[in-house]
């Protein structure tokens, strides 16, 4: 057995651990109360009373008291530097209180001070993030001379909270030279290229500042248990340099610190260029995540087929339906050069027409090079909250996986939401169908997008048992599975046991205390005193409405524990 030293806040020496006297989500033995790990992995699980016989040959028993261990979640869409940065900026988000026009320009007056204090000569950006208009009386935007006044003339940079648009003070459109066209308003509201250029600017932060955003995310992430992230990285929110550095910190589980699956987002035209990015990032996972057909729903620059509902006319009639970045030639050679270099191509997809775009690209690609050689690459999209039955088709035709983010639906869906304001009630009903895209074996894997939504795991199971179509609703399970197992499997590591607990799977895992577990389906609970009706399925905590948060105890990478409450 070997010796693992943790580097992280809580330091152990161990070479195994029995974790005893609790509940263990297992498949493989759905009625296990405890588990060995030793050497990384899953060695034995079973009854309590066979694992008295084993507690003295481990290094560590943990004695559980009816906690749960599962297996630990994969957040298949994240923004690692974004995240870590976004956690040191200014809350604009109505979870940090900011719930008017009014509080953000307050908050971030208070946000200048304290950052003058230590940055007097107004040299480094007051960054801010979170603010949606939506959610305000006043149901605008900041302006830009609001944030100059604000800031005192201070570079400041205020993100939307889903970070496909921000308002740029004056100070900071001088220093990186913003021009006025597409993109920009007068206002100070930037978007698309305009939006790319700044954020690329402001990211450009210190050595030491960009080790500590990563660091913080991670740690955050860990506490949480999850065990893994899908970096989207692309230029405009981090370097590849910086992407290196990621992978360094990540690569070895003795490091303390969550798994990381690394995905560039920059569009490739031929397999060369596709075989020159991997030969300079070799670590890459895929080419994929943020490689953008279009926008956001909450910035009005998704594609859609129809004129948005909540913007009026232009000049001459003209109506707002979003902007489509990519064509249907663009993303069939994307993929082609990708499935040619041998890796994974995908893409960022929200509206309708963007998803028609996209299966057009897949038709186009399939067409050129056939369509084995499209499946052969088992490619990737992410968001594709429009799925109707012609791009169903086309996913399955083609073998193409989603990364989703249901906390999408729960936070801006709805007959009252963001959503709803967007397209109209009618049109949001059809977002994010679950269901049908579990019922028709689309492989799935879930994630956050953070810091868009919070990194919050069972948030998004949650979400699937709450969208408001019930036809949509899939169980808890099913939804697990998708935010573990899923994410293991989009990023092709699934064959070596991640996101199950069984004797020789990695141990990947969490520890949860929960005031009661249960079988859930996506019509109810099933208590876990019940033994007719639980069946022999594996428990998860009770997500009822009323239900307490599941608190992570534990958390544990590969045999390295990353969070740990017990000792």
């Amino acid at each position: 057995m070997r010796s693992v030293a943790i580097v992280c806040p809580t330091v152990l020496v161990v070479t195994s651990i029995l974790y005893r006297n609790g509940v263990v989500h297992s498949a493989a033995d759905p009625f296990a109360e405890a588990i060995l790990v030793d050497d990384g992995v899953v060695a034995w699980l079973g009854a309590e009373d066979t694992a008295a016989g084993l507690a003295a040959r481990a290094d560590r028993v943990v004695d559980l008291d009816g906690a749960l261990v599962a297996p630990g979640f994969v957040d298949s869409h994240a923004h690692v530097l974004e995240t870590g940065l976004a956690m040191e900026s200014v809350d604009l988000t109505a979870a940090g209180g900011v719930t008017s026009l009014a509080a953000a320009l307050d908050t971030l007056a208070a946000g200048a001070r304290d950052l003058a204090a230590t940055d007097p000569a107004g040299e480094e950006v007051l960054l801010a993030f979170g603010w949606d208009e939506q959610a305000w009386p006043e149901r605008r935007a900041p302006r830009r001379e609001e944030l100059d006044a604000a800031a005192g003339g201070r570079a400041v940079y205020a993100a939307r909270v889903d970070g496909h648009s921000a308002v740029v003070s004056s100070e900071l459109a001088r220093r990186v030279g913003l021009p006025t066209g597409p993109g920009t308003d007068p206002g100070g509201v930037v978007t698309g290229e305009a939006l790319r250029a700044v954020a690329r600017a402001v990211r450009e932060v210190t050595p030491a500042r960009r080790t500590r955003a990563y660091r913080a995310a991670l740690e955050r992430a860990a506490r949480l248990g999850i065990v893994s992230l899908h970096e989207m990285s692309e230029p405009a929110n981090d370097t590849r340099d910086g992407l290196r550095e990621l992978v360094s910190l990540t690569a070895d589980p003795a490091g303390g610190l969550p798994h990381v699956a690394a995905y560039r987002g920059e569009l490739c035209a031929t397999e060369d260029e596709a075989r020159q990015l991997l030969a300079e990032l070799p670590f890459l996972t895929g080419i994929a995540g943020d490689v953008c057909v279009d926008g956001s729903l909450g910035s009005r620059t998704a594609a859609l087929r129809l004129p948005y509902a909540d913007v009026l006319p232009g000049p001459g009639g003209a109506v707002s339906t979003g902007n489509l970045f990519l064509s249907g030639e663009e993303i069939a050679a994307h993929l082609a050069a990708c499935s040619a270099a041998g890796t994974q191509g995908g893409f960022h997809v929200i509206g309708d027409r963007a998803m028609d775009e996209v299966v057009r690209g897949l038709e186009l690609a399939a067409a050129e090079h056939g369509p084995a050689a499209l499946r052969g690459g088992h490619h990737r999209l992410e968001h594709a909250l429009f799925v109707d039955a012609s791009a169903l088709a086309a996913l399955l035709q083609y073998g193409v996986a989603l990364s989703v983010q249901p906390a999408f639906d729960s936070t801006f869906g709805g007959s009252h939401g963001m959503y709803a304001a967007r397209l109209g009630v009618a049109r949001a009903a059809n977002l994010s169908p679950f269901a049908d895209l579990a019922g028709a074996g689309v492989p799935l894997a879930f994630g956050s997008d953070s810091p868009v939504t919070p990194l919050d795991p069972w948030q998004g199971v949650r979400a699937t048992l709450t969208h408001e179509d019930t036809t949509q609703r899939i169980s808890a399970r099913s939804a697990f599975r998708a935010h573990t197992r899923g994410g293991w499997r989009l990023a092709g590591l699934d064959h070596t046991g991640a996101g199950e607990l069984r004797v020789g799977a990695p141990a990947h895992l969490a520890v949860w205390r929960a005031e009661q577990l249960a079988v859930q389906s996506a019509q109810g609970r099933l208590s876990q005193w019940n033994p007719e009706a639980r069946a022999g399925q594996p428990l998860l905590p009770d997500l009822s409405a009323d239900a307490a948060e599941p608190e992570c105890l534990h958390t544990m990478r590969d045999g390295v524990v990353l969070h740990d409450t017990f000792a």
